[in-house]
């Protein structure tokens, strides 16, 4: 064989992943489609670490979300990987979303998330004072961190173990013949190859069900169908009143967790996402928007216009819950049972995918060593 693991796709779950399989001793074969690693879901996310607040107790997003963000900050204190650990308000400024915020408070204490602690509105305004909401949740363990350098520590973990990174390359079929599965791939030039492994982690992101398909599992059937869902972002131009020292979000609703206010490393504001389910992937954000995201934020950012908002990136998220469908957890599943051993899926990696990385690798290291 030419490597023990094919890990399909390099995104910062695909990178984490062969990291950990590499320190194992195997032969790591990475793939990854692009010309540059961590391109798509990966540079296109709010790049939050999040304390696991929001996920149904025992699901696979609350466990791994947690585990994640704990091995998450000592990884990036351990090597100097830009983050900071801001804060996070979660505000009600409804009557109804108080009953709301006590939910939350009780499920992500359920799950494991310190220090979670209901404000009055006077508290929220002391920590915020460009934020009017009739209370809020503070959630201490939430900040930020650089998704590109995150992402890069693992690629250099990786190699220094011996894995082998190979970009502009797509898996354009898979097929398992006598233990082996055989990887057609594509590279640049419409150049063909193809790489025996004996085992094969599809980290994949948004064409994880493609790749799934690719290799013959009824996508449909399994319930592994993605269905792409568009968030876009605008960033707040400099000059203006406006300011948080932290990430205020309101309560959760739709299919995203609400249009909320985000600092990066450098202190700029951005305010998104908004979730719009879409047929095609594109990346383009539409300027008209900038009304409806002002009217959102106005609820708890009242002193907010329009004409502040400049449009600034969109992600989109591989969701598996369809639109109005109810929780979809991640899926990590080691594929034995269906009839591919050694295949591990890994699909509707959405948010908290990126804090939930290193959980998630370590997760994959035991499902092919038999211990999960």
């Amino acid at each position: 064989m030419d490597a023990d693991v094919v890990v399909v796709g390099g995104g910062v779950v695909g990178l984490a992943a062969a990291a950990a399989l590499a320190r194992t001793a195997r032969s790591v074969l990475l793939l990854e489609r692009n010309a540059d690693l961590a391109r798509e879901i990966t540079s296109r996310n709010s790049e939050v670490i999040h304390a696991g607040i929001y996920y149904p107790e025992g699901s696979l997003k609350a466990a791994l979300c947690v585990a994640g963000r704990e091995a998450l900050y000592a990884r990036c204190e351990a090597l100097g990987i830009p983050h900071r650990k801001l804060g996070k308000l979660i505000v009600a400024t409804e009557p109804g979303d108080l009953e709301t915020l006590e939910g939350l408070q009780q499920r992500g204490t359920a799950n494991g998330v310190p220090g979670l602690a209901l404000v009055d509105g006077r508290e929220v305004a002391r920590r915020e004072p460009c934020v009017r909401a009739r209370a809020g949740l503070v959630s201490p363990e939430t900040g930020i961190v650089d998704a590109a350098a995150l992402s890069l520590s693992y690629a250099a973990e990786a190699e220094a173990h011996g894995a082998v990174i190979v970009r502009r390359t797509e898996v354009v079929g898979i097929e398992l013949r006598g233990g082996v599965y055989r990887v057609a791939t594509r590279g640049p030039g419409d150049e063909r190859s193809t790489v025996e492994c004996g085992s094969l982690v599809n980290a994949a992101g948004l064409a994880s069900d493609a790749v799934a398909e690719r290799a013959g599992f009824d996508v449909d059937a399994r319930g592994y169908r993605l269905h792409p869902c568009k968030g876009d972002y605008f960033a707040l131009v400099s000059g203006t009143p406006v300011r948080v020292s932290g990430l205020v979000y309101p309560v959760p609703s739709g299919a995203g967790l609400g249009v909320h206010a985000t600092l990066d490393l450098g202190g700029r504001i951005r305010f998104g996402p908004d979730a719009e389910y879409v047929d095609r992937i594109h990346y383009r954000v539409d300027p008209g928007k900038a009304t409806a995201f002002a009217s959102a934020v106005r609820r708890y950012l009242p002193e907010l216009r329009a004409e502040w908002l400049t449009p600034d990136t969109a992600g989109v998220r591989p969701k598996l819950a369809a639109p109005g469908e109810a929780f979809r957890d991640f899926v990590v599943a080691e594929e034995s049972e269906a009839g591919w051993p050694g295949f591990v899926n890994l699909i509707g990696i959405e948010s908290p995918g990126l804090t939930a990385a290193p959980a998630i690798a370590q997760r994959v290291v035991a499902l092919l060593t038999g211990r999960a």
